[in-house]
């Protein structure tokens, strides 16, 4: 019977892991920056997945790049940790760890857009605000205005300013002259 090697979770210095060289994965600005938010608010709450390379004794990264390059790249994150990570080892050869690797990355999927949608309604409808959603769950203003179109309350907008860029104006009758194109060419 095989045991996960989730079960087994080892601290790591930081300096004995290293990045793969074949990972097609990247995250843009505003999600790794939501990643930042996650691990300073709740901490590591998965470990990174590595294969152990006995040769020079470094743990090279199978999936949770991203996790590793926070504590890299954050002073605040790697002194709370104390320059340790949860690492999951796996014992694989080296293929069968690209695979891996892409396999987690496509696993995660996306976020289905009304679940999203409901998922703001609900918050909206516990008291926060456009600005609490955007900053804990890393959306921009119009983000959040698309997902809350979608849901199709009119409760969800009431507390939003509209621009004045057009104001309504009597329509004219039918039977009134129009104003003739103003034709260059004719001059």
């Amino acid at each position: 019977m095989c045991k996960s090697p989730v079960y087994q979770v080892i601290s790591v210095p930081v300096e004995k892991i290293k990045p793969n060289s074949y990972n097609p994965n990247s995250v843009a600005p505003p999600e790794l920056r939501l990643l930042y938010d996650s691990i300073k608010e709740d901490g590591y709450t998965m470990p990174i997945v590595c294969y152990h390379d006995v040769s020079d004794d470094t743990y090279v990264i199978v999936d949770g790049f991203h996790r590793y390059r926070i504590i890299m790249e954050h002073p605040d994150i790697y002194e709370r940790e104390g320059g340790m990570l949860p690492v999951s080892v796996i014992n694989k050869p080296i293929d069968h760890c690209m695979a891996s690797t892409i396999r987690h990355n496509r696993a995660r999927g996306s976020h289905n857009v009304d679940l999203m949608s409901n998922i703001i309604k609900e918050l909206h409808e516990l008291g926060r605000s456009d600005a609490w959603i955007s900053k804990h769950l890393g959306m921009d203003k119009d983000e959040i205005l698309r997902l809350k179109q979608i849901t199709g309350l009119a409760a969800l907008f009431k507390d939003i300013q509209f621009g004045r860029a057009w104001l309504p104006v009597d329509e004219e009758p039918d039977d009134k002259p129009q104003p003739k194109p103003n034709n260059k060419e004719s001059l």
